[in-house]
């Protein structure tokens, strides 16, 4: 049988049964959920008279050596069922191949975690493999752009609180995919005690934002799909007024990221809802966008779109141009796009 893929989900779940690993390797590129995962071991293993004598936290940057760590894990616990180290920022530590024979017999009465933020051990070292066996190796990895709306979501399902698909995209444009900035903003809204019948507008995300729900990289590609000029060219002008938040670089990425979907949407032969949702990776709420889209560009437009797209990328950077704004370069684009 396949051993069971390690989730954040699933990780929660089994510390919230109080079933603990004697060691845990939480890394990868998305502290969030390290945090989340570390925060909770902190905070509800050991009762607070326990903590006193039973829990470390320390950090990677004064770990002298393997073998402190190792010395400390060895130690048994006073008058509870376990001591709990956490060892916050462990991407400092570089010497991980001396806790192999430290992995291969743990304390069984010792919780051992590590943090290990921004990047991963190799998964193919001895330690590593050692890791999986003995305890629990998680890979935090950040969410990819279309998986954003779906954790904004899920998040607020979390507070019984509901969001309308469209403030989500908002949010997702606006926070890019920093999930700790995310929850921030989010739970700013919560805060403000203006959510009206348990759920989040885009007029809710405009007001307290500052994104429009009119006019952002949403509405332009929505208006792109639909070949809207009229809207295409106020949105353009509308981020020429408004460069702060709406960098360049952002709506070169989205329209990037929609054009090469779309291109992958004339190859499918399944053009089924549910068959282009899966393929393309988006909600099947958007299918229709991308069908109208189709309508519009052709498979060798969107070729040429996408290499436009490329060249104004170029030109943004410097490379071939000298003097030409960044608002010219996306009005001459969407000019491209369009025409």
């Amino acid at each position: 049988m396949a051993k069971q893929a390690i989730t954040f989900e699933s990780i929660m779940t089994s510390l919230q049964k109080k079933e603990y690993a004697p060691v845990y390797m939480l890394m990868g590129e998305e502290p969030y959920y390290i945090d989340k995962i570390s925060d909770y071991i902190e905070n509800n293993v050991l009762s607070e008279a326990e903590r006193e004598f039973n829990q470390m936290v320390i950090y990677g940057k004064d770990v002298e050596n393997m073998a402190s760590v190792i010395a400390a894990a060895k130690r048994y616990p006073m008058m509870a069922p376990h001591q709990v180290i956490i060892i916050k920022e462990a991407q400092h530590i570089s010497n991980y191949d001396d806790l192999v024979f430290y992995l291969q017999k743990p304390q069984p009465t010792t919780i051992l975690v590590f943090c290990h933020k921004y990047k991963a051990l190799d998964k193919r070292k001895k330690v590593c493999l050692e890791l999986a066996k003995s305890g629990i190796v998680f890979e935090s990895k950040k969410l990819y752009e279309n998986q954003i709306p779906s954790f904004i979501s899920n998040l607020l399902k979390t507070k019984q609180l509901q969001i309308e698909l469209k403030a989500a995209n908002m949010l997702a444009e606006f926070l890019g995919n920093d999930l700790e900035r995310i929850v921030n903003e989010v739970y700013k809204l919560i805060a403000s005690g203006k959510i009206q019948n348990n759920c989040i507008t885009a007029d809710l995300v405009e007001k307290n934002i500052g994104i429009s729900k009119d006019y952002n990289n949403f509405e332009l590609v929505n208006a792109l799909a639909y070949h809207q000029v009229l809207k295409s060219n106020r949105i353009v002008d509308y981020f020429g007024k408004n460069k702060k938040n709406n960098p360049l670089i952002l709506t070169i990425s989205v329209l990037f990221n929609f054009f090469t979907n779309l291109l992958q949407l004339h190859r499918l032969t399944d053009k089924s809802q549910m068959g282009i949702a899966s393929a393309l990776g988006i909600n099947p709420f958007f299918v229709k966008d991308y069908l109208e889209a189709s309508r519009h560009y052709s498979y060798a437009k969107v070729v040429f779109i996408i290499d436009f797209i490329r060249e104004t990328d170029a030109k943004s950077k410097g490379f071939k141009n000298a003097s030409v704004g960044e608002n010219d370069l996306l009005r001459e684009l969407i000019f491209k796009i369009l025409h």
